[in-house]
């Protein structure tokens, strides 16, 4: 007779990090990306936000939409182009399409690897619109409602 072999938790098949080491990398994920709701209440406040927003998406993806006062540079042209429309001393939010694209974090190393401050806003353009942020297309400004599966309902706080 064969013994039953226990079934294995997937979750914890790879048991947990300790928690200092789990501190240290949560603290160190918050200083890579930025979250869409934070850029949104931060460009919201009519004050300067200490940082400049940088979409990485081609012209044709620019223009059918993006985040209002952003800096248009495609992560090919970052090498030639970042001096002429970035400050240094200013760090950066990078954005593509959205979680199934890397397009952010090429443009975040690339940034970096010239010598700026910078994060990635996670979500992208994509979460950008599905949490009902107003956007720009070559047509003007456009708002969409909330997606209730992205966003909270009400006063849009999300309690995190």
């Amino acid at each position: 007779m064969t013994a039953a072999v226990p079934a294995v938790n997937p979750v914890l098949r790879v048991a947990p990090a300790a928690p200092a080491e789990a501190a240290a990398h949560f603290r160190a994920s918050l200083a890579f990306h930025a979250d869409v709701s934070d850029v949104a209440a931060a460009l919201a406040a009519g004050t300067d936000p200490g940082f400049v927003v940088v979409d990485s998406r081609s012209t044709e993806s620019w223009d059918q939409g993006h985040v209002p006062g952003a800096v248009h540079l495609p992560t090919a042209l970052i090498p030639e182009q970042a001096g002429d429309l970035l400050d240094p001393s200013v760090p950066v939010v990078t954005y593509c399409w959205g979680p199934g694209c890397n397009g952010a974090t090429r443009a975040a190393l690339a940034l970096a690897e010239l010598g700026y401050r910078v994060k990635e806003m996670l979500g992208g353009f994509e979460y950008w619109v599905r949490e009902g942020f107003e956007y720009e297309t070559w047509q003007g400004r456009e708002h969409r409602p909330a997606d209730p599966l992205t966003a909270p309902s009400g006063d849009g706080n999300c309690g995190c």
